[in-house]
């Protein structure tokens, strides 16, 4: 893993949180064209970000199958 990669990633993360804090607020002048605009922005945004994570960080397939597994046996419990 190299600095360049974790830099890219952190620099992706932080504008998709970005975006995500300037969502539009839905008072009395909401307007749903601006809100559609913004969410296809930020959908846009959060898929590239997850292809870079599955690109350059991958979880070995094998872990999320245990992973799904402990937290629905954990969430049984519950």
């Amino acid at each position: 893993m190299t600095d360049e990669k974790i830099k890219k990633c952190v620099k992706m993360m932080r504008q998709l949180v970005s975006d995500v804090q300037g969502a539009p607020y839905p008072g009395e002048n909401f307007e749903p064209e601006l809100y559609r605009i913004w969410y296809e922005h930020v959908q846009k945004v959060a898929v590239e970000c997850f292809e870079y994570l599955d690109a350059n960080f991958p979880i070995p397939k094998t872990d999320i199958g245990k992973k799904l597994d402990k937290f629905l046996n954990d969430s049984k419990k519950t």
